[in-house]
């Protein structure tokens, strides 16, 4: 038999309150459901292995809502941890630079810019260190630009595409 993990004793008024948690009817997400089971198992003596294989889950995950219990309590234990938010790839002058660099004409040989070329030239100019393609189609996206769609349309002097002045064929 697997040694058990003692480190988890609910209080009374924890017990009572998860229990009641358990057998309410009120809608809850399936990650708390599994946390509220797993803090009961723990308190029953169950393993950190026991109680990831009673509720599906891992041990490290049981490990994790235990630790989160002893450190913060209840509702700590039961609740997700704030996830940080990843920091900007480029900030608003690399932005807009490279929106300079898109609105300018293309390197001599190229007819217009791909977002590839758009990330290798803001490297090779200064503008970023390093840029992804994705990044530069995002910053791209963000300010509705289109540059390897300028040279697709063909248009006559009049403005009225394949159609005469009388807009018949022309």
């Amino acid at each position: 038999m697997p040694p058990r993990f003692t480190g988890l004793k609910l209080t009374t008024s924890n017990r009572t309150e998860l229990l009641k948690m358990q057998r309410s009817r009120k809608p809850q997400s399936p990650r708390r459901w599994r946390r509220i089971r797993m803090l009961l198992l723990l308190d029953r003596g169950y393993s950190i292995r026991a109680a990831a294989t009673a509720v599906g889950g891992y041990q490290r995950e049981v490990s994790r809502v235990a630790k989160r219990y002893l450190r913060g309590g209840l509702e700590k234990a039961l609740s997700d941890e704030p996830r940080p938010k990843p920091s900007p790839m480029l900030d608003s002058t690399q932005q807009a630079a490279l929106v300079a660099l898109v609105c300018g004409p293309p390197p001599q040989g190229r007819a217009r810019w791909t977002v590839r070329l758009l990330a290798e030239e803001a490297g090779k100019r200064g503008v970023v260190d390093r840029v992804g393609r994705e990044t530069v189609r995002i910053v791209l996206a963000r300010h509705d630009l289109k540059p390897w769609r300028e040279k697709n349309v063909v248009r006559s002097r009049n403005r009225l595409g394949v159609r005469g002045p009388d807009g018949g064929r022309a």
